[in-house]
């Protein structure tokens, strides 16, 4: 169970004991409890944040969302048999949908609305 805000975690507490089972904390500091986590944010910080100066914050937005894209499409992954989690995939529209190619395009109409009238 991870941290989170009072009043959700009561919630879940509740519903955990409702149902008879019990939670599994995570002591703070605990690497080997939470090793997912951990192993992400060591990779974070060795390839990307020990590397780089943030001058303004949208630098850093731009420069941390190219590392999260090029973390989850490109970079392969050990525990996935060193393949991406989520390739970007470009399928052509042509080839996509053929069958919206065997009928025509319906033709362009647009409608106008009727103007109120004032009285």
């Amino acid at each position: 169970m991870c941290y989170g805000p009072e009043f959700i975690a009561k919630s879940v507490q509740s519903w955990i004991a409702a149902i008879g089972a019990k939670a599994a904390y995570i002591a703070p500091g605990s690497p080997w409890e939470n090793g997912f986590v951990e192993s992400f944010n060591a990779r974070l910080r060795d390839e990307l944040l020990n590397g780089e100066i943030f001058y303004t914050m949208k630098e850093a937005q731009i420069i941390i969302e190219s590392w999260r894209r090029h973390y989850n499409t490109i970079r392969p992954h050990g525990a996935l048999g060193y393949k991406p989690p989520a390739p970007e995939v470009f399928v052509p529209a042509m080839t996509a949908w053929p069958a919206a190619l065997a009928r025509p395009a319906p033709s362009a109409k647009l409608l106008v609305e009727q103007r109120p009238t004032l009285h």
